[in-house]
Protein backbone atom coordinates (compact mmCIF):
# COMPACT_ATOMS: atom_id res chain seq x y z
CA UNK A 1 0.00 0.00 0.00
CA UNK A 2 2.65 2.24 0.53
CA UNK A 3 4.20 1.86 -2.70
CA UNK A 4 1.95 4.23 -4.80
CA UNK A 5 2.03 7.05 -1.50
CA UNK A 6 6.01 6.90 -2.33
CA UNK A 7 5.37 6.86 -5.77
CA UNK A 8 3.43 10.09 -5.87
CA UNK A 9 6.62 11.78 -3.03
CA UNK A 10 8.91 11.02 -5.59
CA UNK A 11 6.98 12.79 -8.18
CA UNK A 12 6.14 15.67 -6.13
CA UNK A 13 9.91 15.99 -4.92
CA UNK A 14 11.48 15.37 -8.81
CA UNK A 15 8.31 18.39 -9.87
CA UNK A 16 9.53 20.50 -6.59
CA UNK A 17 13.48 19.86 -7.86
CA UNK A 18 12.95 20.80 -11.80
CA UNK A 19 10.84 23.56 -10.53
CA UNK A 20 13.32 25.00 -7.91
CA UNK A 21 15.99 24.88 -10.69
CA UNK A 22 14.28 26.46 -12.95
CA UNK A 23 13.24 29.13 -9.80
CA UNK A 24 17.43 29.50 -9.63
CA UNK A 25 18.22 29.68 -13.07
CA UNK A 26 15.52 32.35 -13.55
CA UNK A 27 17.36 34.50 -10.76
CA UNK A 28 20.59 34.24 -12.53
CA UNK A 29 19.59 34.62 -15.67
CA UNK A 30 16.53 36.58 -16.04
CA UNK A 31 17.35 38.67 -18.85
CA UNK A 32 17.33 38.13 -22.45
CA UNK A 33 18.74 35.56 -24.77
CA UNK A 34 20.22 36.90 -27.43
CA UNK A 35 21.69 33.36 -29.13
CA UNK A 36 20.77 29.36 -28.62
CA UNK A 37 22.76 26.69 -29.57
CA UNK A 38 21.02 23.52 -28.47
CA UNK A 39 20.63 23.61 -25.23
CA UNK A 40 23.21 26.29 -24.52
CA UNK A 41 22.35 29.94 -24.30
CA UNK A 42 24.01 33.22 -24.63
CA UNK A 43 22.49 35.84 -22.60
CA UNK A 44 22.75 39.71 -23.29
CA UNK A 45 24.83 40.28 -20.23
CA UNK A 46 27.49 38.43 -21.22
CA UNK A 47 28.03 40.21 -24.71
CA UNK A 48 27.36 43.37 -23.45
CA UNK A 49 30.19 43.01 -21.00
CA UNK A 50 32.87 42.77 -23.39
CA UNK A 51 31.45 46.31 -25.72
CA UNK A 52 33.86 49.05 -24.45
CA UNK A 53 31.74 52.18 -23.25
CA UNK A 54 31.39 55.10 -25.80
CA UNK A 55 31.75 53.39 -28.92
CA UNK A 56 29.18 53.80 -31.56
CA UNK A 57 26.26 52.00 -32.20
CA UNK A 58 27.53 50.71 -35.53
CA UNK A 59 30.47 49.57 -34.00
CA UNK A 60 28.56 47.77 -30.99
CA UNK A 61 26.79 46.24 -33.25
CA UNK A 62 29.73 44.60 -35.36
CA UNK A 63 31.56 43.62 -31.73
CA UNK A 64 28.32 42.10 -30.54
CA UNK A 65 27.92 40.27 -33.83
CA UNK A 66 31.63 38.96 -33.92
CA UNK A 67 31.42 37.85 -30.46
CA UNK A 68 28.03 35.99 -31.01
CA UNK A 69 29.32 34.20 -34.28
CA UNK A 70 32.16 33.22 -32.27
CA UNK A 71 30.37 31.93 -29.48
CA UNK A 72 28.24 30.14 -31.74
CA UNK A 73 30.62 28.58 -33.36
CA UNK A 74 32.50 26.96 -30.51
CA UNK A 75 29.13 25.90 -29.67
CA UNK A 76 28.53 23.76 -32.46
CA UNK A 77 31.64 22.63 -32.62
CA UNK A 78 30.92 21.21 -29.09
CA UNK A 79 28.05 19.99 -29.88
CA UNK A 80 29.17 17.66 -33.01
CA UNK A 81 32.63 16.18 -31.19
CA UNK A 82 29.97 15.41 -27.85
CA UNK A 83 28.84 13.16 -30.20
CA UNK A 84 30.85 11.92 -32.98
CA UNK A 85 34.78 11.52 -30.62
CA UNK A 86 34.49 8.38 -28.13
CA UNK A 87 34.97 8.13 -24.39
CA UNK A 88 38.63 8.35 -24.33
CA UNK A 89 39.09 10.97 -27.18
CA UNK A 90 36.72 12.73 -24.66
CA UNK A 91 38.66 12.64 -21.90
CA UNK A 92 41.00 15.73 -21.88
CA UNK A 93 41.98 15.42 -18.02
CA UNK A 94 45.68 14.94 -18.62
CA UNK A 95 45.77 18.11 -21.46
CA UNK A 96 43.41 20.15 -18.65
CA UNK A 97 46.37 19.11 -15.68
CA UNK A 98 49.87 19.62 -17.98
CA UNK A 99 47.46 23.10 -18.99
CA UNK A 100 47.01 23.89 -15.18
CA UNK A 101 50.57 22.98 -14.20
CA UNK A 102 51.59 25.15 -16.88
CA UNK A 103 49.69 28.17 -15.92
CA UNK A 104 49.95 28.21 -12.16
CA UNK A 105 54.31 27.64 -12.69
CA UNK A 106 53.90 30.68 -15.06
CA UNK A 107 51.87 32.25 -12.59
CA UNK A 108 54.44 31.95 -10.11
CA UNK A 109 57.11 32.61 -11.75
CA UNK A 110 55.61 36.27 -12.79
CA UNK A 111 54.69 37.07 -8.88
CA UNK A 112 58.28 36.02 -8.00
CA UNK A 113 59.89 38.24 -11.04
CA UNK A 114 57.62 41.39 -9.99
CA UNK A 115 58.79 41.02 -6.52
CA UNK A 116 62.17 41.39 -7.47
CA UNK A 117 63.21 42.57 -10.99
CA UNK A 118 64.80 45.60 -10.76
CA UNK A 119 63.17 47.84 -13.31
CA UNK A 120 65.80 50.95 -13.59
CA UNK A 121 67.97 50.68 -16.38
CA UNK A 122 70.96 53.81 -16.30
CA UNK A 123 72.59 55.65 -19.44
CA UNK A 124 75.66 53.54 -18.48
CA UNK A 125 73.82 50.73 -18.86
CA UNK A 126 72.61 51.29 -22.59
CA UNK A 127 75.27 52.92 -24.05
CA UNK A 128 77.14 49.63 -22.55
CA UNK A 129 75.08 47.49 -24.45
CA UNK A 130 74.57 49.68 -27.39
CA UNK A 131 78.79 50.25 -28.21
CA UNK A 132 78.93 46.06 -27.42
CA UNK A 133 76.18 45.35 -30.36
CA UNK A 134 76.34 48.17 -32.48
CA UNK A 135 75.84 45.45 -35.41
CA UNK A 136 72.55 44.53 -34.02
CA UNK A 137 71.31 48.19 -34.64
CA UNK A 138 72.36 48.82 -38.48
CA UNK A 139 69.09 50.31 -39.90
CA UNK A 140 67.24 48.85 -42.38
CA UNK A 141 66.21 52.30 -43.65
CA UNK A 142 66.66 56.31 -43.00
CA UNK A 143 65.71 57.78 -39.44
CA UNK A 144 65.46 61.36 -39.77
CA UNK A 145 64.51 64.17 -37.48
CA UNK A 146 61.34 66.32 -38.96
CA UNK A 147 58.54 68.74 -39.12
CA UNK A 148 55.35 67.95 -41.04
CA UNK A 149 52.12 69.64 -41.91
CA UNK A 150 49.20 69.75 -43.90
CA UNK A 151 48.15 72.94 -46.13
CA UNK A 152 45.64 73.80 -48.63
CA UNK A 153 48.41 74.00 -51.74
CA UNK A 154 46.75 77.47 -52.75
CA UNK A 155 46.62 78.95 -48.94
CA UNK A 156 48.68 82.38 -48.98
CA UNK A 157 50.32 81.11 -45.82
CA UNK A 158 52.03 78.23 -47.70
CA UNK A 159 55.62 79.70 -48.70
CA UNK A 160 55.74 81.19 -45.37
CA UNK A 161 55.13 78.20 -43.48
CA UNK A 162 57.62 76.64 -44.89
CA UNK A 163 59.94 78.71 -44.21
CA UNK A 164 58.92 78.36 -40.48
CA UNK A 165 59.06 74.76 -40.78
CA UNK A 166 63.11 75.00 -42.12
CA UNK A 167 63.89 77.52 -39.39
CA UNK A 168 66.49 76.47 -36.40
CA UNK A 169 65.66 79.42 -33.94
CA UNK A 170 65.00 77.35 -30.43
CA UNK A 171 61.26 77.82 -30.01
CA UNK A 172 60.76 79.42 -33.51
CA UNK A 173 58.78 76.86 -35.31
CA UNK A 174 56.20 76.09 -32.26
CA UNK A 175 55.73 79.88 -31.69
CA UNK A 176 54.90 81.03 -35.02
CA UNK A 177 52.57 78.58 -35.87
CA UNK A 178 50.45 78.34 -33.21
CA UNK A 179 47.52 80.44 -33.56
CA UNK A 180 48.28 79.59 -37.73
CA UNK A 181 44.96 78.13 -39.40
CA UNK A 182 46.21 77.80 -42.45
CA UNK A 183 48.10 74.50 -41.53
CA UNK A 184 46.47 71.38 -40.02
CA UNK A 185 48.14 68.10 -38.31
CA UNK A 186 51.33 70.11 -37.35
CA UNK A 187 54.02 67.25 -36.07
CA UNK A 188 57.31 68.36 -35.09
CA UNK A 189 59.68 65.32 -34.55
CA UNK A 190 62.96 67.78 -34.23
CA UNK A 191 63.78 66.81 -31.20
CA UNK A 192 64.29 63.11 -31.80
CA UNK A 193 64.97 60.29 -34.13
CA UNK A 194 61.71 58.27 -36.38
CA UNK A 195 61.88 55.81 -38.83
CA UNK A 196 61.15 56.54 -42.26
CA UNK A 197 58.54 54.95 -41.64
CA UNK A 198 56.48 56.97 -39.73
CA UNK A 199 57.14 59.91 -41.88
CA UNK A 200 55.44 57.96 -44.62
CA UNK A 201 52.36 57.50 -42.82
CA UNK A 202 52.54 61.20 -41.80
CA UNK A 203 52.90 62.04 -45.94
CA UNK A 204 50.21 59.00 -46.74
CA UNK A 205 52.34 57.25 -48.68
CA UNK A 206 55.07 54.69 -48.98
CA UNK A 207 58.80 54.28 -47.69
CA UNK A 208 60.37 53.70 -50.95
CA UNK A 209 57.98 56.91 -52.83
CA UNK A 210 60.13 59.80 -50.45
CA UNK A 211 63.43 57.79 -50.99
CA UNK A 212 66.19 58.82 -50.81
CA UNK A 213 65.71 61.52 -48.21
CA UNK A 214 68.38 64.12 -47.70
CA UNK A 215 68.76 66.54 -44.85
CA UNK A 216 67.78 70.10 -45.70
CA UNK A 217 65.27 69.20 -48.13
CA UNK A 218 61.60 69.28 -47.98
CA UNK A 219 59.11 66.24 -49.15
CA UNK A 220 55.50 66.89 -50.35
CA UNK A 221 52.74 64.67 -51.49
CA UNK A 222 49.13 64.85 -52.45
CA UNK A 223 47.08 64.21 -49.28
CA UNK A 224 43.77 62.04 -49.62
CA UNK A 225 41.69 64.98 -48.97
CA UNK A 226 42.93 67.52 -51.85
CA UNK A 227 45.49 69.17 -49.15
CA UNK A 228 49.10 68.54 -49.49
CA UNK A 229 51.50 67.38 -47.18
CA UNK A 230 55.04 69.16 -46.55
CA UNK A 231 58.12 67.46 -44.23
CA UNK A 232 61.19 69.48 -43.80
CA UNK A 233 63.70 67.10 -42.56
CA UNK A 234 66.47 68.33 -40.20
CA UNK A 235 69.07 65.62 -40.11
CA UNK A 236 69.01 62.55 -41.53
CA UNK A 237 70.87 59.17 -41.17
CA UNK A 238 70.89 56.78 -44.03
CA UNK A 239 69.61 53.27 -44.60
CA UNK A 240 72.83 50.63 -43.85
CA UNK A 241 74.17 53.05 -41.40
CA UNK A 242 75.10 53.02 -37.22
CA UNK A 243 72.02 54.78 -35.79
CA UNK A 244 72.41 57.17 -32.58
CA UNK A 245 72.01 55.47 -29.32
CA UNK A 246 69.36 57.59 -28.17
CA UNK A 247 67.54 55.77 -31.41
CA UNK A 248 67.85 52.81 -29.58
CA UNK A 249 67.57 53.49 -26.09
CA UNK A 250 64.22 51.94 -25.53
CA UNK A 251 64.47 48.87 -27.65
CA UNK A 252 67.85 48.48 -25.40
CA UNK A 253 66.35 48.84 -22.56
CA UNK A 254 63.71 46.22 -23.18
CA UNK A 255 66.62 43.29 -23.98
CA UNK A 256 68.20 43.98 -20.69
CA UNK A 257 64.78 44.12 -19.01
CA UNK A 258 64.22 40.98 -20.72
CA UNK A 259 67.65 39.74 -19.91
CA UNK A 260 67.01 40.36 -16.08
CA UNK A 261 63.85 38.24 -16.53
CA UNK A 262 65.09 35.35 -17.54
CA UNK A 263 68.04 35.02 -15.17
CA UNK A 264 65.86 35.47 -12.74
CA UNK A 265 63.52 32.75 -13.55
CA UNK A 266 66.78 30.59 -14.60
CA UNK A 267 68.20 31.09 -10.97
CA UNK A 268 64.22 30.16 -9.90
CA UNK A 269 64.10 26.62 -11.41
CA UNK A 270 67.27 25.96 -10.00
CA UNK A 271 67.01 27.11 -6.40
CA UNK A 272 63.62 24.88 -6.34
CA UNK A 273 65.35 21.67 -7.78
CA UNK A 274 67.88 21.87 -5.28
CA UNK A 275 66.08 22.90 -2.07
CA UNK A 276 63.55 19.93 -3.53
CA UNK A 277 66.79 17.34 -3.32
CA UNK A 278 68.32 18.78 0.01
CA UNK A 279 64.66 18.22 1.69
CA UNK A 280 64.49 14.57 -0.20
CA UNK A 281 61.66 15.49 -2.17
CA UNK A 282 63.56 14.97 -5.35
CA UNK A 283 64.85 11.69 -5.79
CA UNK A 284 66.30 10.14 -9.10
CA UNK A 285 66.16 6.04 -8.83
Amino acid sequence: MLRPAIAVFLSLLSAFCFSSCKLVNSILHDEEVVAKVGNSMLYKSEVTRLIPQGISGDDSLRLAMQYINSWASDMVYLDVAEKQLSKEQKDVSKELEAYRRSLLKYRYEQLYVNERLDTAVTTDEIEEYFNAHQEDFRLARPIVKARSMKILAESPDYGQLKKLMASTEEGEWEEDMEGNTSADRLRDYSGRWIDAGTLAEELETDVQSILPLEAGSFVETAGSDGKRNVAYLLDVVPEGSIPPVEFCSQRIEDIILSARKHYLTSSLEQELLMDARDKGKFVIY
